[in-house]
Formats: C-alpha cells, structure tokens, sequence
C-alpha cells in the first residue's frame, strides 16, 4: 500500500517574545486571567519585514535537514496557511523559490487552524495515487498581523510560527498516515473570522472571534473526527503513542483528552510557550516532541485542529 511517509520535522519561531505581562500594558487584561482561561503565558511575534514564507522557509530547511534530503528531493510544497505574503502568488510559491525548488507544484491550503490537518491528507493524495513522490507540508502564520491588538479577547490568543513535515511515498503498511477526516460546516462562518479581503472590502481586516460559541463547538466536533480517523485506520484510540492537538486553548485540550479518556501523560502541548499558532501549531508541537526525544519512529500519533470555516478534522500516521 502506497502511503506518505513522515521522514522528518521541522519548526521556526520568531525571536521576539511578547509576554501575558507586556499584553496587560496595552489591554485590560493580567497574566492571571490569560493564563486561567488559555493556558497561555507568552507568544512569538514576527519582526517587520518577516514574512510567513520566510518562517516557513526556516521550518522547512530544518525538516530537509531531520530528513537528510535536499530540496531537488522535493517535487511538491503545499502551505497551510490564513496569512499568507500576498493576495496571490501563494506563498507556497515564494518557499518554492527560496528554497531553490524547480519542480513539481506548490500551492497553498487555506483552512486556518485545520489546515496543517488539511494540508497533510492532501499530500497524501497526491504521494498515494504516485502523482508525486516527495512533498513539503508546511503550516505557517504571522497572525499579528491581523489581530485587532485592542481586542483582548483575541490578541492574547494568537501567536506566529511555522512548522513542516517532509513526505516520501513508500509501499508500505506499516508507516505513514493511516487514515484522515476533513469536516467542514460554512453556516457557521460568523463565529470565526476576518472583516477584510480583496473582494468583500479591499482591505486585510481583523480577526473576529465568538470566543465562547467557539468553545462550546470545539471538544465535541474535534473528538469525533477523532474517533472517525482511529476507526478509518482500524485502530483503537487506546493504542495511539502519541496526541499532538492544535494548540487552540488549553480547556478545549484537556475536554478533548477526557472526553475520549487519554493519557493525559502522551499529549503534546505547547500552548503555554507559543500561543495559538493556526497551522502552525501541529507541526510546532510535533517537532518539539520529535526533538526532545518523546516521539520515537513506530510510535502512533494522532493530530487534529478546528478553525474558521467552522473547518475541523484529525490525522493518525505511524512515525
């Protein structure tokens, strides 16, 4: 059985860090109140000049390098991404370019906070049929850039970054992703979103966000595209290594990991550090776990986010 195969990972953060504290000199807000409702005590924020394709670009070369690959390996890029540089070219292009890559395709996925979930069982579309063989799953973010940094109740959340996965077909039945769901409901497009784009306003606008409705959407949906991938896979919940969620909000985490009565000891979470990073956040969180030794090859792991769209949906691959 033709798969994608995860051969390695990588991330990239911005050096400025922006703390619960310096947030609390611009809103009404603490680092107690950010840190009891989010789980959040600081996040990373892109320098001017530093673009999304730029992070992405860094993720990538440390994925390559994880994988002992060159970029005349790689035949396809996609970016999941909600900020990307330009209206268009996507900035799949722009990491095309600066890595040097002059094959095969590049383009972006556009499903926020589930796109690196998005981006991921794309990828393995296109490795499984043969189309390509060797592809770069990147999420990447500069949200700051559309956060409304008067609006406490979204400019604590949100932070950038960006991550990646490099995907090699292989014939095999015991590595690479083991089955994927991909849920979308539009009818719920007002409870999270951006007042701004080309054709509605002409403007880059702000993030919007019901943050409770959100909430209240999140462990339920998320839990069962959950359960729907583990039974695509025909695997049990209860054998999964490893739970890498999107680091959304640290209470819909833990109502996730209890709904479904994980381990709370075998889940990634990088909240604390790196904010809300969108389509970043997955491959953040599993290359920290790669790199500190906790995901070792084999192991199962499990990856999920929910975003604007309402989007929602979860992965299950073997390292």
């Amino acid at each position: 059985m033709r798969r994608a195969v995860v051969l390695g990972s990588g991330s990239a953060l911005p050096d400025r860090i922006v703390t619960n504290e310096e947030l609390s000199q611009r809103v009404e807000t603490s680092d107690a109140w950010i840190r009891e409702r989010t789980g959040i005590s600081e996040r990373r924020v892109a320098a001017e000049g530093e673009l999304t394709s730029d992070l992405a670009a860094r993720a990538a070369r440390a994925a390559l390098k994880d994988a002992d690959l060159t970029p005349e390996d790689i035949d396809l890029v996609i970016v999941a991404t909600a900020t990307p540089d330009l209206t268009f070219p996507s900035t799949a292009a722009f990491v095309q370019a600066k890595l040097g890559i002059k094959k095969g395709a590049a383009f972006d996925v556009a499903a926020v906070c589930t796109g690196f979930v998005y981006a991921l069982s794309t990828a393995n579309a296109f490795l499984s049929t043969g189309q390509h063989n060797r592809a770069l799953v990147i999420g990447a973010e500069t949200f700051s850039r559309i956060v409304d940094w008067e609006d406490r109740g979204t400019c604590v959340l949100f932070g950038d970054g960006a991550g990646a996965f490099v995907l090699e077909a292989q014939d095999t039945e015991e590595r690479g992703l083991l089955g994927s769901v991909l849920r979308c409901d539009g009818s719920m497009t007002s409870l999270l979103y951006v007042d701004g784009g080309p054709s509605a306003t002409g403007t880059t606008g702000h993030l919007r966000m019901e943050g409770n409705k959100v909430f209240k959407e999140a462990v339920g949906r998320i839990a069962s595209a959950m359960v729907e991938a583990s039974e695509a896979a025909g695997v049990g919940l209860s054998e999964i290594d490893w739970f890498v969620p999107h680091q959304a909000n640290q209470r819909i985490i833990a109502g996730v990991v209890k709904k479904l009565e994980l381990d709370p000891a075998h889940v990634v979470s990088t909240i604390a550090r790196h904010g809300n990073t969108s389509a970043a956040s997955i491959p953040l969180a599993y290359d920290e776990a790669r790199r500190d030794g906790r995901i070792r090859d084999g192991d199962l792991v499990m990856i999920e986010g929910m975003g604007g769209g309402l989007t929602w949906g979860a992965a299950l691959f073997r390292a």
